[in-house]
């Protein structure tokens, strides 16, 4: 079964482009997988230099790659379900390369980019609801069950 689960942040800007063909819409993507390690040996990793993180290929399709085009940016989270799909091409120089991507089924919007987060929340949500009383009491008959 070829089936894999990730959950990182988007490493740069999704890029969309279009088959020519027929007009179907292609998302790729970086996703930042952070590795499983300890606080300590983590701090340890990034002061020598090292990655704590694996930047994994992603490639969606048709609607999905639109939305993730149109809302996803560098820093956001999301979660990945799709499949490795593996390939090989040879470069011009006649060197024979690798490749390793996702195939992503489903993509979902986790949270947003740590930056576009309001400081004040009180404010925000003001904002947002124009200041009136979203939340209103209930009677004991306006309940269905």
């Amino acid at each position: 079964m070829n089936s894999c689960v990730l959950l990182g942040r988007i490493a740069r800007d999704p890029e969309l482009k279009f088959i020519p063909s027929t007009g179907m819409a292609v998302t790729k993507m970086t996703l930042a997988v952070d590795r499983e390690m300890s606080k300590e040996k983590k701090q340890e990793a990034a002061a020598q230099g090292k990655q704590t993180a694996d930047f994994i290929n992603i490639t969606v399709f048709g609607k999905s790659a639109e939305n993730c085009a149109n809302f996803l940016v560098k820093g956001s989270q999301c979660a990945i379900h799709g499949r490795i799909n593996t390939g090989n091409y040879t470069t011009q120089s006649g060197e024979k390369r690798y490749t390793t991507d996702v195939i992503a089924d489903r993509v979902e919007f986790i949270g947003q980019k740590k930056e576009t987060v309001p400081q004040d929340a009180e404010s925000y949500f003001d904002e947002a609801f124009d200041g009136e009383d979203v939340f209103h009491s209930v009677g004991d008959e306006d309940i269905p069950f």
